[in-house]
């Protein structure tokens, strides 16, 4: 299957680099001229159509996934937009207002003492008002979408699952699903539940998946994510109806494992 995005090169955003992003269309795009669809943002956009692009050679095969279920009818066929990365994706990723409390930002002070860490802009509310302010209303001018925050997910992988689940929080006018793959709990494991205790959103109109593997990295996953299932059950959400966590046994923290998975949380988000 040969993958077509439309490129859109080095956008701006103040405070934020300069970052690409990619479109990919559905094929019945172009076979329904008057059709309009749901529109899902991904993180790391290098790792997503292109192997030639990706950290790892391996690509998510998510237009492969979407356009499989899709014409299968298992799921909307949606718009992907892939937002890159940039060489502050530690900054961009890791969520700020949880970590507006003494403790965070005793935190935070401590991390960047770290190697490396002191160089981090923490900007992830830049980020995501980039998203929001900027991207959005650039994809919804241009493309046929469905622009209502119920026609609306995104989702990443480890900080970008972080960052996802920031996305939904800070504005779930916006976003209503969004799927947080191998999150990178360990990061925000002290700060994130106070956080979430008051910003989850409704859960009569939002939906949210997880998940994770048991080896290597992912391994670390499981304590937070017990964590916030309790919270997410107390929260009166209900499992495989608006929120879903999976546990892959054997799977890794890399991309061939996500592109092994992605119809889980295509089909949760998207699902007809």
């Amino acid at each position: 299957m040969s993958i077509d995005v439309i490129h859109h090169e080095n956008m701006v955003y103040e405070n934020l680099l300069p970052r690409n992003v990619d479109v990919w269309l559905p094929q019945q795009y172009t076979q329904h001229a008057n059709q309009h669809f749901p529109v899902l943002y991904m993180h790391d956009g290098q790792n997503l159509f292109d192997p030639k692009l990706s950290y790892s050679g391996v690509t998510w095969g998510v237009a492969e996934a979407v356009t499989r279920l899709s014409q299968a009818g298992e799921i909307l066929p949606c718009i992907v937009v892939g937002i890159w990365n940039t060489p502050n994706r530690f900054g961009d990723y890791l969520p700020t207002h949880p970590f507006d409390t003494p403790l965070g930002e005793k935190i935070k002070k401590r991390a960047s003492r770290r190697p490396g860490f002191n160089q981090v802009q923490y900007v992830a509310d830049q980020y995501l008002a980039f998203i929001v302010k900027k991207l959005k209303p650039m994809i919804d001018g241009s493309y046929r979408t469905l622009p209502e925050y119920e026609h609306t997910a995104v989702m990443g992988s480890s900080m970008g699952g972080l960052i996802s689940l920031y996305a939904i929080t800070e504005y779930p006018e916006v976003f209503g699903g969004a799927g947080c793959v191998s999150t990178h709990w360990p990061v925000v494991d002290r700060v994130i539940l106070p956080y979430l205790e008051e910003k989850l959103p409704d859960p009569a109109t939002h939906r949210i998946y997880f998940d994770r593997g048991t080896r290597k990295l992912d391994a670390r996953y499981n304590k937070g994510q017990n964590k916030v299932d309790k919270l997410m059950a107390a929260r009166g959400y209900q499992p495989d109806v608006n929120w879903m966590t999976r546990v892959y046994k054997g799977h890794e923290h890399h991309e061939r494992y996500w592109q092994e998975r992605i119809t889980v949380p295509l089909t949760f988000l998207f699902g007809k």
